[in-house]
């Protein structure tokens, strides 16, 4: 069975009120057969569209604290050391998963631990894989104290189709490993900044899936 995530509840109703009527009004108002199945086949691979994207399936989680997931599903875009200038403000290890609207939107928590730090920043909306994304963009900031790895910063960050992040973080809140940590809607990314010697068992290019794919462990 499919399982859909609350943030697209609303979404999907209105979708499939919108598609039901444009069926409709098709069938009555247009003469011609072939526009008229043309523009209901058109309203309903739009409606897949929007189902598909706010998919939520189930993932089960191995939870350990020697180990890091992957916070969302999509394509690794980034590995590298960079000064990360909002919390840490020193050098990290940056690991950067790319989605595409066609991938599970849902971030998940990568680690358990202590929420120390969520913010919200305001910003643009350049493409996702842009590298003035990370600082430029819409975006939250979200960091997780773990017992292992110490502090790990995430930040979900809006692309040119995400209009809007929802973060479930709060400060001084305990979270579980795999859980749900948020969603990003119509493509986006999730940059990750880990302690710099992190030994990870991704590389660049792959595609890994949120919730379940070690992407990180001591």
């Amino acid at each position: 069975m499919i399982r859909f995530h609350k943030e697209g509840y609303k979404i999907i109703t209105i979708a499939f009120i919108i598609s039901i009527v444009g069926i409709l009004a098709a069938e009555k108002f247009l003469e011609i057969g072939w526009l008229v199945k043309s523009i209901q086949i058109i309203i309903l691979f739009f409606l897949v569209i929007v189902l598909q994207f706010f998919r939520n399936p189930k993932r089960v989680t191995s939870i350990s604290d020697a180990t890091i997931i992957a916070p969302v599903d999509g394509k690794v875009v980034v590995i590298e050391e960079v000064e990360e200038p909002e919390y840490f403000k020193d050098k990290r290890l940056q690991v950067s998963i790319f989605m595409s609207p066609l991938n599970v939107h849902v971030t998940r928590y990568a680690l358990s631990g202590l929420v120390k730090y969520s913010k919200y920043h305001p910003g643009k909306y350049l493409v996702a894989w842009h590298p003035k994304a990370s600082t430029e963009n819409e975006r939250t900031t979200i960091v997780v104290e773990n017992k292992i790895f110490g502090e790990v910063l995430y930040r979900q960050i809006a692309g040119a189709l995400a209009k809007r992040i929802v973060n479930y973080a709060t400060e001084k809140e305990t979270v579980v490993q795999g859980t749900d940590a948020g969603f990003i809607k119509f493509g986006s990314r999730v940059d990750l900044f880990l302690p710099i010697g992190t030994k990870l068992t991704v590389s660049l290019g792959d595609k890994v899936k949120g919730g379940t794919q070690i992407i990180a462990q001591k």
